[in-house]
């Protein structure tokens, strides 16, 4: 059984040092760094934009998870690919040819992810979900850090997992929102694969133990 994975989100860090929260992450137990970008239309904030994330790449040693809360995300593929993504996350209620997006996120060398808002099915994606290497469950309505979990994520995990399995697919399941030390566990043994952990974090008053007592919790 594959190890389950933590990925700090860097909208929680501290903008004005940026890079001592880079390294931070680079030399705790984290397996990714998980990075938002939102353009105040798809999401109503405004997050990092491509010169922040191209500081942020050049610092990072680990995993590139970029998350697009943008619209049209497919005119930005190839610049994301440049940019030193590994895995892009586009939000399925943005693509209105879903199948095109993966496809092309591919053909730029980089892993394929979809995002669901909490009202969509999970249903909608079993068409693709061959296709898909991560689907990302928004557990809290997208767009800001420090938001109250979801309760119903825990059955939509379920769900999911359900499907991939049914369909012969090995797409794994990305937790966004509201993670810590109270649902970890749970969203793990439902199916979860990678917790996405922002506030909890960062918040915290030593990230670097916050992050490896996760770590170590989901990988009993």
């Amino acid at each position: 059984m594959s190890n389950k994975l933590v990925a700090p989100s860097l909208l929680a860090a501290d903008f004005a040092n940026l890079q001592r929260d880079i390294e931070l992450v680079n030399n705790s137990e984290a397996d990714w760094f998980h990075i938002d970008i939102m353009d105040g239309v798809f999401v109503p904030n405004i997050s990092f934009g491509m010169p922040v994330l191209k500081a942020i790449t050049k610092h990072a040693k680990k995993f590139i998870d970029v998350h697009l809360m943008i619209v049209d995300p497919d005119r930005y593929i190839k610049e994301f690919a440049d940019l030193g993504s590994h895995m892009l996350t586009v939000h399925y209620e943005a693509c209105n040819h879903l199948h095109r997006s993966l496809q092309s996120i591919k053909q730029h060398g980089m892993q394929a992810g979809v995002a669901l808002n909490p009202h969509t099915n999970v249903e909608l994606l079993r068409d693709c979900i061959k296709d898909i290497d991560m689907v990302c469950l928004m557990s809290v309505n997208p767009g800001f850090g420090g938001q109250h979990f979801i309760e119903r994520t825990y059955e939509k995990v379920k769900q999911l997992k359900a499907l991939i399995k049914e369909e012969g697919a090995e797409t794994k399941i990305e937790i966004d929102g509201g993670v810590t030390n109270k649902n970890a566990e749970e969203l793990v043994t439902m199916g979860a694969d990678v917790l996405v952990a922002g506030s909890y974090v960062f918040k915290a008053n030593d990230p670097t133990q916050t992050i490896s007592e996760l770590r170590k919790m989901i990988n009993k």
